[in-house]
């Protein structure tokens, strides 16, 4: 399975002109054969919005006009892709990841961890953990600050997800991410991570790209620059991904890190309002 992830630049509020560059990169990934192409966290809106009433009007439902211009182009390039927008739904606000096939539409997201930051100030967090059913892989998706939490990446893990999509927008300052929380994700489930970041700057926000593909134990195959606009890409075996227990000598050195666990010791981490 061969995946990407666009590292793209984003103008905020110019919703037509980032779709415009979305579906040009899904024509070029289409044309290099990609399976799967991801892009960044808000891909088709932008981010640091200043408060809602700015935000609102960037929203869209989905299906709208975007994803069906969009699943449009997945079917006559026959690419899978993962694309970052505000989904609104009635007076509410979604920072939301949609994934789309040849087909068409597969399913949603919604960031489901908030922080203090640009559109996250005005959304309602998602209240759930798809894994989704492709063609080669089963997906989850994380959204940006969802990666800084191992909860749900391993929930994702014990659903049977196989390939992990992550779209951010990672602001400077969270470098944490490709240095090593994409990393540990990857290890300590052993499944693959692509993470599609954004470069260039927002209003007062500086974007620190570094898009990455990750296999399973935790090496990196493919990054981006920090400044560069680009599409990354690494093959991938998605059933690896299958592989819980870990053989490296029998009988003397082995794990299996679900078989492993001691979710009897783990309590305290489903108590809510803890300090």
């Amino acid at each position: 399975m061969l995946v990407g992830a666009a590292q793209i630049n984003v103008s905020i509020g110019r919703k037509k002109e980032n779709l415009s560059k979305c579906l040009s990169l899904v024509k070029a990934a289409g044309g290099q054969h990609l399976d799967l192409l991801a892009f960044p966290e808000c891909a088709l809106t932008g981010y640091v919005f200043n408060s809602y009433d700015e935000a609102f009007p960037m929203a869209e439902t989905i299906p709208g006009e975007s994803t069906n211009l969009l699943k449009e182009a997945c079917h006559k390039y026959q690419i899978t892709t993962l694309v970052g927008l505000l989904e609104h739904d009635g007076g509410k606000i979604y920072n939301t990841a949609v994934l789309i096939n040849p087909e068409g539409l597969v399913g949603k997201y919604r960031k489901s961890h908030t922080l203090c930051l640009g559109a996250d100030r005005y959304i309602l967090p998602g209240e759930d953990l798809p894994v989704f059913s492709l063609y080669q892989a089963k997906v989850g998706i994380l959204i940006c600050y969802d990666q800084r939490f191992p909860e749900p990446a391993r929930v994702l893990a014990l659903k049977g997800a196989q390939v992990i999509l992550t779209p951010a927008n990672l602001p400077q300052g969270a470098e944490a991410y490709p240095n090593f929380l994409n990393q540990a994700r990857a290890c300590e489930n052993r499944l693959f991570i692509v993470h599609a970041n954004r470069v260039g700057r927002e209003r007062n926000v500086q974007f620190i790209g570094r898009s990455q593909i990750i296999d399973c134990s935790g090496r990196i195959l493919a990054e981006g620059s920090s400044t560069n606009e680009e599409i990354i890409k690494a093959q991938i075996k998605p059933e690896q991904a299958n592989l819980k227990h870990v053989v490296n000598a029998p009988g003397e050195y082995e794990f299996n890190i679900f078989r492993d666990r001691r979710p009897d010791l783990y309590g305290l981490i489903t108590e809510p309002d803890i300090e």
